[in-house]
């Protein structure tokens, strides 16, 4: 492809560079143009005109096969290499090193590069080095001294200017003015105060000398600063050897005692010159040094003992000052007065120091305490292991075997006597005196478990007193119960122990243990060996998975036979790890892995002797497979089922579901495992139950709540499974769901239940990781039925009778458990006089259908007050018989709420799996934009000639250029609104037509917006402001409608979506589950009084079973008696499509229903065949009643072979109408015949005329039935659109802020107008029209009667928008006295909002432009722009002359030539003849 103009490339051909696995490229710099070689294909690829080059910064290249996408390469990376060294080395011909900038930059960024030295190429030919200090004089330094230090750096560039210098930085200092000389940098090395202390144990620092300008380091070096008095600190014993021996230049004062760099510091003294150094005396040799110990450097404790040191070249001290020989005793110095004796031939020098005796307090044989010399206050220099060993023959020689095994050069002698004792021979005083020979042996201990097998092979140890003084004499003499013990060398403890094996016995024996040393008298225990058999007789359990990590028992006799640590056990060859303590009959040991699967035999060691474990294998088996576990979350106290599938379960003995946590602030705790933090975690287990081979149920561990989940996982013996990698979602924990008690307000005061119904229970988060079939609920003795479980309520049926109680109250109690969570909610007293209180949601829905009937017996009333008193007592009947009813609404509806509630409970599980079927942005758009119609323009084609499509287009284009044009826009819609034949339909055509053109420039479309709103304004200003945007009368306001459709598609997918959904499928649930008219569209559920079937119909509910090719297995479904045919197919059909889409599933009229019974009978049901019933002129439509269809009845639907001529069924978007009229001009009936009237006598009175009109008034408490069940399904909505915790959508606070701006600019001070303004532009405007018409937004079929219900919901939704007071009189409709006591409420709501909205902080039109960008790009490819723009020409061509009128007449049009523009327009389009 070619690509032109990119940078700096005049053309340039590119291939595919995919294929391209090395390139060779030489030096860019001198070519313009180049072959790049494929090495590996042989391809080629020709640069045309590589115009350039060094000053490009990118390029671009192809990078995939598709020749479809270029990628932007940055041609050089220079900034990235963070120092001169990696700036040189990449060799990057673009790049080189600035010095004075200390970066990596191309020539053209560094200020200075065309003076010398100051950037540096990185693709010199040569090897360019960096600027560098070649020399550092002086390179080490005392740090007592300060000095000039000279640097000689390479490259050093120059300075320009006069007021610039170069300084250097001496490590962290402040820097230092430098004097540059040439190459040559001379700066003065810091104070030596200001110098940084040497490290411990170091006796000198170095720092870093560094030339810097400005702020950038050029180059650098180290310098050392030595410390030679840290050299002399640094070595206690021999200070001055270390001095002179040191790698710097110091010296030693003998009479300081004092090591310094300079001589100057001792003036005339003696000096010790440095071993480096030519002065004499220099070295160590020449120190004074004391070296040895001329007496025994062994001393008994407690004893006068001489102590005399040897020691040269003190001849260098002058005078007569005392030396001193210094003992140190554990930490005490102890000083003792020196004689001084020096030998002229040898000039050793011999110190005699004073006789002492010495102690120590340890307890320890010996002690070796440090010696040295001192002159006065000066120590002389001693040898490092110049020590005196002192020694306790007591201490360790607890008898006398151990005391004559010490050295004998100790002189330790065992002492008779009284108290005989191990004691210095000079202290052996008392008779008899020194032993010559000890006691015999005595044993005091045996350790062992008293018994070895008869093989022998096990190891005992016995311990005693005088068991030898050596190991030679007691070799052959260990028996054990008669049979030889043979000693072990490295067992063996002088006196005090004996390691011996055991040697095979022929039978099992018994007897003590004997030590004889050499030729005493033997030595007995008291204890009794036993040489013994055992045996083993089986294992459970006898198979475990590959992996190990069974816990496999033993079973067997005499099992404890020897020490615990001869026992070893094996599977085959791989061992069996023994874990608890062993008895006499069992063993228990965890098995190890094996390679692979096999049956092996058990085996024990005992010692050497070996027992199997006969008739018996264990099994190795293929380790367990985990294939499935749900669900994936719990709460923190545990205990919720996970029921896990898989393979090989069984093979587990101990299944465990493990936990692993840590604190939610996580802190390290203070010790280190393999050099190596340990955090502060834990982990919970829960032992599994196996079901079966392929089932297992696991209850999840307790976990606190200030922990966090690190991992879940599965452990089957050793082998480990996490959760996440068998669901592929991680575990969850949730907090604990809140069960509030059932009198919260009086805990102590029972809960009154009325027999028959259920016991509401309310909490909170009650279904985030439960479902209603884990909970379970007692009262009392007996099961409390739960019937229905949602996010705020649990609902439980409980027994006929009161159950007993189970503690010591007389009344039962609640409790509801969950998991390991049991929660007590109180006691329970059954109301036998039938006036107990109804449960919370029940009292609502009572309390608010109390309110409706009394208003509408307070209406009746009114309006016949003027009546005659025959008149008022018969409206007291029907008062009672209202009350009466009144009474029922509260059990009915919250009967009614339960079964609701347990069926969108299943919906909700079907909403998180397939979805809601939300309709896809085009065909959404499809119906907001052109409501009702076929063959809207979102989906129609261009239908034009070839020959004229590319001129149409063209033509089609310049149209789009004229509408991007505001002036043409704006005077166009004008000028259309101005003919009166432009209909309100024409007006929302075309503004649906703009928007779509338009799609693509959504912030121009914006703008355009409002203009034409601030016109529309102004007009409104001067009549009624308060009527403006009430009804769609201008094509701006169908533009409004529009764009708030556009900006809260987003909001309605993941807000309000699925509330809207549950509210739909919650309608169409509770109107099927009671009798509709097919034809008049009526019902028995619903909330619209028109559309109530107020007869009674007896029905009753039946379930069909279902076969049909979609459905494998037959499928249950509920259906009524009175149901027409096409009525079942529909249900059949909702349930087998249950969750799909409308449009996906087939149309009821493609399929029959045929009834089937038996092998061979099979009957076609149809609404309208020869058995239908014909009254007259009227023919009733076949239900299942008339066919006499039974409860369980098998059918199946089929697809139709043939045409089948049935009843007219008309389909509209979405919405399926009522059936009127049949053939031959019968009239069809289905429930109740669409014009009858109750029949009045003609002379009857006026009272009865009254009265028979008045009572079907009673069946209007099925509204209120209805109504207290959807309840909670209309809440969610209404909270979920005016919902203030949640910032409100970016185009509601923009379009909001906008008509505050318009009130303001036009002195519109009356809030009710501006309220009324922001009502009628989006509740009324959008919301209203997406709760009356749901197909808008889902794929579903809404029904004429749950239309009906709808409307009723929306007008609701309308009267709380409105700031005037809903009041309800005898007059009002009965569908506005429903929702009376809910509408205050609902207005709160409205006020909240708009006031939240009013006071956040406004300049939000920047997000609100990059929004409209955004969705400009999102979705302008769903739009037919094409299609719209011919639409729009229609309109132009239609009103042609009056828009060139238009467009002249304006001064600006004219000067844009836009009338002209036009005429070029429908030129093209169609020939039209101009006046071009």
């Amino acid at each position: 492809m070619w690509i032109t103009d990119l940078m700096s490339f005049s053309s340039l051909w590119i291939i595919d560079l995919m294929s391209f696995s090395s390139l060779w490229i030489t030096d860019l710099m001198s070519f313009s143009s180049m072959w790049i070689i494929d090495l590996m294909s042989f391809s080629s690829m020709w640069i045309i005109d590589l115009m350039s080059f060094s000053s490009m910064l990118i390029i671009y290249l192809i990078t995939n096969l598709s020749l479809s996408q270029v990628s932007k390469v940055s041609v050089s990376q220079c900034e990235q290499q963070p120092d001169c060294q990696s700036c040189l080395s990449i060799r990057d011909p673009h790049c080189g090193w600035c010095v004075l900038e200390g970066r990596c930059s191309r020539r053209m960024e560094c200020s200075r590069e065309g003076q010398a030295n100051h950037w540096l190429w990185s693709y010199q030919p040569a090897n360019q080095p960096c600027v560098t200090v070649q020399s550092l004089e002086p390179a080490i330094q005392s740090r007592e001294e300060e000095t000039q230090v000279s640097l000689v750096v390479a490259l050093l560039p120059t300075l320009s200017e006069e007021e610039e210098s170069l300084s250097c930085s001496f490590g962290t200092l402040a820097p230092q003015p430098a004097v540059v000389t040439g190459t040559t940098i001379t700066c003065q090395s810091p104070q030596p105060e200001l110098l940084p202390p040497s490290p411990p144990g170091s006796d000198h620092v170095s720092l870093r000398v560094s030339v810097v300008f400005r702020d950038v380091t050029i180059s650098s070096s180290d310098i050392i600063f030595y410390d030679c008095r840290a050299v002399g600190r640094l070595n206690t014993t021999s200070p001055c050897m270390a001095c002179v021996g040191s790698v710097w230049p110091c010296n030693w004062c003998v009479l300081g005692g004092l090591c310094t760099h300079n001589n100057s510091s001792c003036p005339r003294q003696h000096t010790i010159h440095n071993s480096l150094q030519q002065l004499e005396p220099r070295g160590a040799d020449s120190c004074p040094f004391v070296w040895a110990l001329q007496s025994s450097p062994l001393v008994p404790m407690g004893f006068l003992s001489p102590l005399t040191l040897l020691g040269r070249n003190l001849d260098v001290f002058q005078g007569e000052e005392q030396y001193t020989c210094v003992v140190v005793v554990v930490g005490e110095e102890l000083k003792l007065n020196a004689i001084l004796k020096k030998d002229p031939e040898t000039k050793v020098t011999t110190f005699t120091c004073s006789v002492h005796q010495f102690q120590y307090p340890l307890k320890h044989l010996e002690y070796s305490a440090p010696v040295y010399l001192q002159r006065g206050f000066h120590r002389i220099d001693s040898a490092p292991d110049l020590r005196l060993q002192l020694y306790d023959c007591s201490v360790g020689q607890s008898d006398c075997s151990q005391c004559r095994a010490v050295s004998s050069g100790y002189g330790c002698v065992w002492c008779g006597g009284e108290t005989p004792g191990c004691v210095y021979n000079l202290s052996c005083i008392s008779s008899p005196g020194p032993a010559d020979t000890c006691p015999s042996p005595q044993i005091t201990q045996v350790h062992t478990h008293t018994s070895g097998p008869v093989e022998g092979g096990v190891l005992i140890t016995i311990r005693g007193s005088n068991l030898g003084m050596q190991y030679q004499d007691i070799q052959g003499g260990v028996t054990v119960a008669g049979v030889s013990c043979l000693p072990q060398s490295h067992g063996y403890l002088i006196s005090t122990r004996i390691v011996c094996e055991l040697q095979p016995s022929k039978q099992e024996t018994e007897g003590p243990v004997i030590v004889s040393v050499r030729d005493s008298e033997p030595g007995q225990s008291l204890q009794t060996f036993t040489y013994q058999d055992p045996q083993l007789t089986g294992i459970v359990p006898d198979k475990g998975p590959v992996s190990g990590g069974t816990s496999l028992t033993v079973q067997g006799t005499l099992l404890l036979t020897g020490q615990r640590k001869d026992l070893t056990a094996y599977v085959g060859q791989q061992p069996c790890y023994i874990f608890e303590e062993v008895n006499g009959t069992h063993l228990v040991c965890r098995t190890s892995p094996s390679n692979q699967t096999a049956e092996l035999t058990v085996r024990v060691l005992f010692g050497k002797a070996e027992r199997s474990v006969p008739g018996q294998v264990f099994h190795y088996m293929g380790d367990p497979v985990i294939t499935a576990a749900s669900p994936a979350e719990s709460f923190y106290e545990g205990g919720r089922s996970i029921k896990v599938s898989g393979r090989s379960l069984y093979v587990v003995q101990q299944p465990m579901l493990t936990v692993w946590v840590e604190p939610k602030e996580n802190t390290l705790v203070r010790r280190r495992r393999n050099n190596q933090l340990v955090f502060n975690s834990a982990v919970s287990k829960e032992r599994c139950t196996v079901v079966s081979s392929s089932e297992m149920n696991c209850l999840t561990p307790r976990v606190t709540p200030d922990t966090k989940v690190m991992g879940v996982w599965f452990e089957l013996d050793n082998v480990k499974v996490s959760f996440e990698s068998v669901t592929g979602k991680s575990f969850s924990y949730y907090p604990n769901p809140e069960l509030l008690a059932l009198n919260r307000d009086d805990p102590d005061t029972p809960y009154r239940f009325k027999p028959g119904g259920v016991i509401a229970v309310e909490g909170k988060d009650l279904t985030r990781a439960m479902t209603r079939g884990e909970v379970v609920a007692r009262l009392g003795d007996q099961e409390c039925e739960v019937k229905t479980l949602d996010s705020t309520h649990l609902y439980c049926e409980p027994p006929e009778k009161q159950p007993a109680s189970l503690g010591s109250n007389q009344l039962p109690s609640l409790r509801v458990v969950m998991g390991k969570l049991n929660v007590d909610l109180g006691t329970v007293q059954y109301d036998t006089e039938g006036l107990s209180p109804v449960p919370l949601a029940a009292q609502v829905g009572l309390a608010a259908g109390a309110a409706v009937v009394v208003l509408v017996v307070l209406v009746i009333i009114l309006m016949y007050r003027r009546k005659s008193k025959q008149a008022l007592r018969d409206y007291k009947k029907v008062l009672v018989q209202l009350e009466t009813l009144e009474i029922n609404v509260g059990d009915q509806c919250r009967k009614e709420f339960t079964d609701l509630m347990t069926e969108m409970m299943d919906l909700s599980s079907d909403v998180g799996g397939p979805g809601i079927p939300l309709l896809d942005y085009k065909t959404y758009a499809e119906r907001v934009f052109f409501p009702g119609q076929r063959g809207a323009p979102l989906s129609q084609d261009l239908n034009l000639p070839e020959s004229r499509r590319q001129t149409v287009e063209q033509g089609l284009g310049q149209l789009n250029s004229l509408l991007n044009n505001r002036l043409f826009l704006i005077r166009f819609i004008h000028t259309l609104e101005a003919q009166q034949n432009f209909s309100q339909r024409d007006r929302g055509y075309v503004a649906s037509l703009l928007t779509m053109a338009l799609h693509d420039q959504l912030e121009y479309f914006t703008d355009v917006m409002k203009t034409l709103l601030g016109d529309l304004v102004q007009q409104y200003v001067t009549k009624n402001p308060k009527l403006m945007l009430r009804r769609t009368e201008t094509v701006v306001e169908k533009m409004l409608t529009n764009w708030m459709s556009i900006c809260l598609y987003s909001f309605l997918k993941e807000v309000a979506g699925e509330p809207l959904y549950m509210l739909y499928r919650a309608i169409k649930y509770q109107v099927d589950k009671g009798p509709v008219d097919a034809v008049t569209g009526k019902a028995k559920r619903t909330l619209n009084d028109s559309h109530l079937l107020r007869e009674d119909i007896d029905y009753c509910s039946i379930t069909l079973v279902v076969k049909s090719g979609v459905e494998v297995q037959p499928c249950p479904v509920k259906v009524l008696d009175t149901d027409t045919i096409t009525q079942v197919k529909d249900k059949i059909l909702d349930q087998i499509y249950k969750g799909a889409p409308f449009s996906q599933r087939p149309a009821a009229d493609s399929l029959d229903l045929e009834w089937r019974s038996g092998q061979a009978g099979h009957l076609t049901l149809s609404d309208d065949d020869v058995t239908a019933v014909v009254q007259g002129r009227w023919k009733k439509l076949n239900t299942l009643q008339h066919y006499k269809v039974p409860d369980g009845a098998t059918v199946a639907l089929i697809p139709r072979s043939a045409v089948v001529m049935g009843i007219p069924q008309v389909y509209q978007t979405g919405e399926k109408m009522p059936m009127l009229e049949g053939e031959e001009g019968l009239r069809l009936w289905h429930l109740v015949k669409s014009n009858e009237e109750p029949e009045i006598p003609k002379h009857s009175s006026m009272r009865e005329r009254e009265r028979a009109k008045a009572i079907p008034e009673i069946y209007l408490t099925r509204l209120l039935s209805m109504k207290g069940t959807l309840q909670k399904f209309v809440d969610d909505v209404f909270v979920a659109i005016l919902n203030t915790k949640r910032p409100p959508p970016i185009a509601v606070r923009f379009f909001f802020d906008f008509l505050d701006d318009m009130a303001e600019k036009h002195g519109i001070d009356d809030p009710e107008t501006v309220h009324i303004w922001k009502t009628n532009s989006l509740p009324l405007r959008f919301w209203v029209n997406i709760l009356k018409n749901p197909q808008f937004v889902f794929d579903v079929q809404v029904t004429d009667s749950v239309d009906a219900v709808l409307s009723v919901i929306a007008q609701t939704f309308i009267d709380s928008c409105t700031t005037s007071e809903h009041k309800v009189g005898r007059d009002s409709p009965v569908n506005k006295l429903l929702y009376a006591r809910e509408i205050p409420r609902y207005k709160q709501l409205v006020e909240r909002y708009y006031s939240d909205i009013h006071s956040a902080a406004s300049g939000c039109y920047q997000e609100m432009n990059s929004t409209l960008t955004e969705l400009s790009g999102s979705f302008a490819s769903e739009m037919n722009s094409l299609v719209a723009l011919h639409e729009l020409y229609k309109y132009i061509n239609k009103y042609y002359d009056q828009v060139i009128v238009s467009l002249e007449d304006d001064a600006a049009g004219q000067k844009m030539q836009l009338a002209y523009r036009l005429q070029q327009v429908a030129a093209l389009v169609e020939n039209k003849v101009t006046d071009l």
